[in-house]
C-alpha cells in the first residue's frame, strides 16, 4: 500500500484521538519523571525523558493480556514494547470506559480508541485483547514500523494531538514485555 494512501486510512482511523483524549486520561494519572534512559532497553536506545508509574495488578493484568495478543497476532516483542508504550500514554494501561465530562469523544479502553471511528463497538474496544488485535492490525500496515522510533510507530496507528508523548513510555514498557514476555 503506497504511503500516502495507509497515511489517509490510519489518518481516518486516528482523527478521533486529535481532541479530548489528553484532557481526560492522562490528566487523571500522575506519572513520575527520570532522566533520559542511558541504556538501551531490548537494544532500543529510549528518547527523552522517561516517565513511570506503578502499576497495580490490574494494570498487569492488562499488560499481560497485551503481550498475549501480541504473541497470537504472531508479532515479535517489539510490537508489544509500542502497543504497552501506548496504552501506557492512552490510559495508563487502565480499560477506560467513557470518562464523561474529562473526555469530548466517545473514546474508550487501553489504547482510548472510538466506536465512531471504526474500531469496534465498545463491548470489542474495552476488551483487552480485541483492542490491542486491532492496534496490531494498524500498527502491521505502517511501512518499517520494526526499525522507526517508538513515537513514530505508536503516532501512525493513533494521529494524536501529542505526537511525541508515546517516547516517554517506551523504558518501563520494555521493561514490562521483557519481564513477561516468556512466562
Amino acid at each position: 500500500m503506497n504511503t500516502i494512501l495507509r497515511k489517509s486510512i490510519l489518518g481516518i482511523a486516528g482523527l478521533a484521538f486529535t481532541g479530548g483524549v489528553f484532557a481526560g486520561p492522562v490528566a487523571a494519572h500522575a506519572a513520575e519523571t527520570t532522566k533520559p534512559a542511558a541504556v538501551a532497553v531490548q537494544g532500543v536506545s529510549p528518547q527523552g525523558e522517561q516517565s513511570h508509574v506503578d502499576l497495580n495488578d490490574e494494570q498487569i493484568a492488562n499488560a499481560k493480556a497485551i503481550i498475549a495478543a501480541t504473541k497470537k497476532a504472531g508479532l515479535p516483542e517489539r510490537a508489544a514494547v509500542v502497543a504497552i508504550a501506548t496504552a501506557l500514554q492512552e490510559s495508563k494501561l487502565e480499560n477506560l470506559g467513557h470518562l464523561g465530562d474529562r473526555n469530548d469523544h466517545d473514546s474508550l479502553g487501553l489504547f482510548q480508541q472510538r466506536p465512531s471511528s471504526g474500531w469496534g463497538t465498545p463491548e470489542q474496544i474495552t476488551d483487552p485483547e480485541y483492542s490491542t488485535l486491532a492496534f496490531l492490525k494498524g500498527l502491521k500496515q505502517v511501512d518499517g514500523w520494526q526499525d522507526m522510533p517508538l513515537t513514530e510507530a505508536a503516532q501512525t496507528v493513533q494521529v494524536s494531538a501529542y505526537p511525541d508523548a508515546y517516547a516517554q513510555w517506551e523504558k518501563q514498557a520494555a521493561e514490562i514485555v521483557a519481564e513477561h514476555w516468556h512466562k
